[in-house]
């Protein structure tokens, strides 16, 4: 199942160009400096960015901490931007040796290992670049921690969970399926 989730992942990324309307409802919520960051992104990932961003906003428009986390999750990326075929790397390697990957992922992001690196530390780099453009506490943490395993089942219930994890939960539900 992953595995043709990746597929169709990639082929998207092939084809993939933003649509003007999309761009234009992120720039209602996107300060014009946090846009013009967002514009550095390939087509390809300003796609993917709009996609989690506009089923959220259709969720609630009114959460803008989400929603600008929500187009800003991958900024990082554009540090060391990726080639295709580098990305197809990252999941095989991470399906074949996950913990090599994470240990790959902390090198300095030159030669080989550099897509991992990418892959480990962009959500790291992303929220610096946001919260130096003014992007809230919230949003900040929400693109740091996009990546990091949350279960909101450990809380008692799901309402119990701080509003920041349940975002992240809404945010990552998302950046998964897209």
């Amino acid at each position: 199942m992953r595995i043709r989730y990746r597929a169709r992942q990639f082929w998207h990324a092939l084809k993939s160009t933003p649509e003007p309307e999309d761009l234009d409802l992120a720039r209602q919520v996107l300060s014009p400096a946090q846009m013009k960051l967002f514009l550095k992104l390939q087509p390809n990932e300003q796609v993917h960015s709009l996609r989690v961003f506009g089923q959220l906003y259709h969720q609630n428009p009114s959460d803008r901490d989400l929603l600008v986390a929500a187009l800003l999750h991958d900024v990082g990326k554009t540090a060391y931007p990726l080639r295709t075929w580098e990305r197809a790397w990252i999941v095989i390697a991470k399906a074949i040796l996950p913990a090599k990957v994470t240990v790959w992922g902390q090198a300095e992001p030159h030669g080989w290992k550099r897509p991992f690196v990418v892959a480990e530390k962009h959500a790291d780099w992303g929220a610096e670049m946001a919260a130096r453009l003014g992007a809230s506490a919230t949003t900040v943490n929400l693109i740091r921690r996009h990546q990091q395993t949350i279960h909101l089942h450990n809380s008692p219930s799901p309402i119990a969970a701080s509003r920041e994890d349940q975002l992240l939960y809404r945010l990552q539900l998302l950046d998964n399926e897209s």
